[in-house]
């Protein structure tokens, strides 16, 4: 079939389309631009999830090899409002058919150029609500303060008053908090239950807990990052019996909307994206510092709660059971005091745990390190020269993404056996100082200080972009960067360029602290393994007869462990194998677990 027939079949179909239009037969082909408003639904907002009565002592519960498929309840998400464009395309001129079939094209005018200019900028002018939202939200969406849904509806006047400075109250009148703003509570809500699907085991938790509420009493304080996935654990908390006061560990990593909805639900939530480090300390005291309420537990993410209570309320300690900390760098601080004779409470290390440590810092870096790059950067990871500094399992995971991508990846290592692992990975092991000049990517995670100094980022190339996926933002030494002859050029939200004086500059990422959780997100699957281990840790703790635990830090029992991720089996419709009572005699074993010993590796 010739191109002219093909043509010609293609134009009858536009006329067709045209006439059946009821446009005028001699009208030729114009292109046109429509505009459709929004259609805004008007939804009521979900009401938070009933708190459900536990299981007495979930932490001492039999396994249950034929544990069924948690279904929360959830509640149906509204639809989202839809927002249509249509854009006209340019094809040229206009299309006109001969009677011999024969299609042949106009030539272009300058009227029809001029009108189309006139069209963009009358579209450019139009101020519409809604019309600003979406436009701003295609063009830089890696820009938003918060990558969630409720990021564009942030008005942003309300981001220039400092959140001290505001007397807000949620529907019922409580005020015992300081957020962004509350009016953001039906979107985090929306996060919330989303979450709730990919946590199956904190579910789990909240169904079984129907008899006596394993945490009642318990008065927890916490510091995490506030996102849907912390939300979901703080209802869990309040589902088994506890009451919680919450602030965040970073200054970046809150999502405001969740906040909102966590306010809303009546929880005490001190936290928004953006503080000051004045703000975060304000926070911390707040949620320890109020009349009539003592915590009596503490959940930490850092070790920085820890060290405010020590610091300015160390008659606390008298009243409280325990503590809970989950990064390298806070178990390393209560180390330090149990060492110093100084820790005068027990302490459970969910660092060190096996699930938190193969699964939250393995697997979930893995996925978040190329989501923060992406995000923040727009990055190509093929063939780019990388440096990941630690070789520990946050190491690993960012070290075998990168390599996927095709990156040539380099690693740095102090320890001899991670660095024999990173060598049987097919990585190179080299010194900082040995490819500083030639890489273009720098990522840091240590959980050490002064990993980079000033010295090695006036060595940089120009362009390299540097980040921390450690959890402690002593990693980079950004201070060192903040003098006169330096130029900080804010670039997008959490992007940076320093310029120096001769013109070259690197691209620095959330100003050297947590990349992931301040830049992108963390998948919420593996987060709920996390969630799972800290909720089951308090629970011990808290439950724990005295004399069991001394003032010292102990590592989660491995029963622990091990029922943590037989509550995410059933997600993958996953059958365990089980022993017989003659394979179960011959290991010398429970045929119920535990199934290793305490010094085996995995």
């Amino acid at each position: 079939m010739s191109v002219q027939v093909v043509a010609a079949k293609m134009a009858e179909v536009e006329l067709k389309d045209i006439n059946s239009k009821s446009l005028p037969a001699a009208m030729p082909v114009a292109q046109k631009q429509e505009e459709k408003s929004a259609i805004k639904s008007q939804t009521a907002a979900p009401s938070p999830s009933p708190a459900v009565s536990a299981a007495a002592k979930v932490a001492a519960a039999p396994e249950d090899p034929t544990l069924p498929t948690p279904s929360p309840n959830l509640m149906k998400m509204p639809a989202a409002s839809v927002l249509k464009r249509t854009e006209p395309q340019h094809n040229g001129g206009e299309a006109f058919i001969s009677p011999d079939g024969t299609v042949t094209e106009a030539p272009k005018t300058v009227k029809k150029q001029i009108q189309f200019a006139d069209q963009k900028q009358e579209f450019n002018k139009r101020t519409t609500k809604i019309g600003r939202r979406s436009l701003s939200r295609s063009i830089s969406q890696s820009s938003t303060d918060s990558y969630s849904s409720a990021a564009s509806y942030t008005d942003s006047s309300d981001d220039e008053t400092s959140p001290r400075d505001k007397q807000q109250k949620n529907s019922k009148g409580n005020g015992d908090f300081c957020i962004k703003n509350i009016k953001q509570a039906d979107f985090g809500r929306r996060e919330i239950e989303i979450a709730e699907q990919e946590m199956p085991a904190l579910m789990a938790l909240r169904k079984r807990a129907q008899g006596e509420k394993p945490l009642a009493g318990a008065k927890i304080v916490g510091c995490t990052h506030i996102t849907a996935q912390t939300a979901v654990l703080m209802e869990t908390l309040a589902a088994l019996g506890a009451q919680c006061r919450w602030a965040a560990c970073n200054i970046y990593s809150t999502q405001n909307e969740v906040a909102a909805a966590l306010a809303e639900g009546g929880f005490a939530v001190f936290a928004w994206k953006g503080e000051s480090e004045d703000d975060f300390w304000w926070c911390i005291d707040r949620c320890v510092n109020v009349e009539g309420w003592q915590p009596n537990m503490i959940l930490d993410d850092g070790g920085d709660l820890t060290h405010w209570i020590y610091k300015k309320y160390p008659n606390m300690f008298k009243k409280i059971k325990g503590i809970v900390e989950e990064s390298v760098t806070g178990v390393h601080r209560l180390y330090q005091l149990s060492k110093a004779g100084k820790l005068c409470v027990p302490a459970m290390n969910v660092n060190d745990s096996v699930t938190k440590q193969k699964f939250d810092n393995l697997y979930c870096c893995r996925e978040s390190i190329l989501d923060g790059l992406k995000r923040t950067t727009d990055v190509m990871f093929g063939g780019k020269q990388v440096v990941v500094c630690g070789y520990g399992e946050v190491g690993k995971g960012c070290s075998a993404a990168l390599k996927a991508m095709g990156s040539i990846v380099y690693v740095t290592e102090i320890d001899p056996i991670c660095a024999l692992q990173a060598c049987m990975d097919g990585f190179r092991l080299v010194k900082l100082n040995e490819v500083i000049r030639q890489v273009d990517i720098v990522i840091t995670c240590t959980g050490n200080k002064n990993v980079v100094v000033r010295e090695y980022l006036d060595r940089m190339k120009n362009g390299c972009i540097v980040c921390n996926m450690g959890h402690s933002n002593t990693e980079i030494d950004v201070a060192s960067l903040r003098t006169p002859e330096l130029t900080w050029e804010r670039v997008r939200s959490q992007v940076d360029h320093v310029i120096w004086p001769d013109g070259k500059r690197i691209v620095l990422l959330a100003e050297g602290r947590l990349l992931n959780l301040s830049c992108s997100t963390v998948p919420t699957f593996v987060l709920s393994i996390t969630a799972t281990t800290q909720a089951l840790a308090l629970i011990e703790l808290y439950n724990a007869p005295e004399g069991r635990y001394k003032q010292d830090v102990y590592l989660l029992p491995k029963k622990m462990d091990e029922y943590v991720a037989s509550l995410h089996l059933p997600t993958f419709d996953a059958h365990l194998t089980e022993l017989t009572d003659e394979q179960a005699k011959y290991l010398g074993l429970n045929k119920n677990g535990p199934f290793k010993p305490n010094y085996y590796r995995y």
